[in-house]
């Protein structure tokens, strides 16, 4: 039993044996050994796990220094910030899986946008981000200026115009504590979420200029910049939360620099460890076992893998309060 460990990560050891709760103490233990050698870490945030408040825990990793950078997409970066400004003006349906076609259109008229049980109101939460964002964007636009999305969210949370509606104790909010850190974000495929629509609106209606805001082949560059210069010594493991475009994007940074930049010598990523519900299949980028990987130029043969077939809600608190001490 580890003496220096709290209750939840006693409870963890003493109770958690085999099958997935095995592999979560095995992946925990993996992630905590690479950081005690030296190494550092990508976790990459998919699915809605800004809205299932992953952040209580996450923002306390951030903190504590056990992530060196994010990848995740636009939905995760905004909706994050959604609930520091509007949690007490979302819903909850525990009963979502009885909901008819009519329930589901009443949400709809009431301006309630469902995510399984959680339903995120969209004058609080949308709205109230978008006038703010807005002039971010505009100002940049009049001045010539170009940043990422995720520079512009930072921008306007250490402004401090948000304050004003802040609902849930700050420090739950890990794009806050990214954003006191400067923590290293890419967002792939920031097109696809709501501020990504928004933008794409006034774009259209010719008030923004596209050029205004980096893309992904621009999020992609800059990663190639960054991996190298991190990579050495122990390298840069890879926690993957669920699978999509968060990992997808990110993981592909090392054969690209390897086979298209010709760089022989860029160390493989050297951790891996996917918390996924995405069983084991056919043709399923989210579902392929970690081996895949190799054959790919993303893993090496000694790479510690892990794989943990579970409810990332669930899982992840857990392997970080084990990773916390907690």
């Amino acid at each position: 039993m580890s003496t220096t460990k709290g209750p939840i990560s006693q409870f963890i050891e003493r109770n958690y044996l085999h099958f997935n709760a095995a592999a979560l103490v095995d992946a925990a233990k993996g992630y905590e050994t690479h950081l005690l050698e030296g190494g550092k870490m990508m976790v990459t945030l998919a699915g809605a796990m800004s809205t299932a408040e992953l952040g209580i825990s996450l923002a306390e990793m951030i903190r504590a220094g056990k992530i060196d950078i994010i990848s995740c997409t636009g939905a995760n970066l905004e909706e994050d910030i959604m609930n520091l400004v509007a949690h007490s003006h979302y819903k909850r349906v525990p009963n979502y899986r009885d909901l008819s076609p009519q329930d589901e259109w009443d949400l709809l008229e009431n301006h309630y946008n469902r995510v399984t049980d959680t339903c995120i109101p969209e004058e609080e939460a949308f709205r109230r981000l978008q006038k703010h964002i807005y002039k971010l964007w505009k100002d940049a636009d009049t001045a010539g200026e170009r940043y990422f999305p995720h520079e512009y969210m930072y921008k306007m949370l250490l402004s401090g115009v948000l304050e004003q509606y802040y609902e849930i104790d700050p420090k739950n909010s890990w794009m806050l504590a990214a954003a006191e850190k400067n923590l290293p974000i890419v967002v792939p495929g920031w097109e696809d979420s709501t501020m990504g629509n928004i933008f794409a609106s006034y774009v259209i209606k010719g008030e923004i200029k596209a050029s205004t805001m980096k893309s992904g082949i621009e999020y992609m560059a800059w990663l190639a910049g960054w991996y190298p210069e991190n990579s050495g010594g122990k390298g840069v493991g890879f926690f993957q939360i669920g699978g999509g475009i968060a990992g997808d994007f990110p993981i592909c940074v090392v054969p690209m620099l390897y086979q298209d930049m010709e760089m022989p010598e860029i160390p493989f990523w050297s951790y891996f460890c996917q918390i996924s519900d995405s069983t084991t299949s056919y043709g399923s980028y989210s579902g392929a076992v970690p081996n895949e990987k190799i054959t790919w130029g993303k893993l090496d043969i000694h790479t510690p893998k892990f794989i943990v077939e579970s409810d990332a809600t669930i899982v992840v608190p857990l392997i970080f309060a084990w990773i916390l001490g907690q």
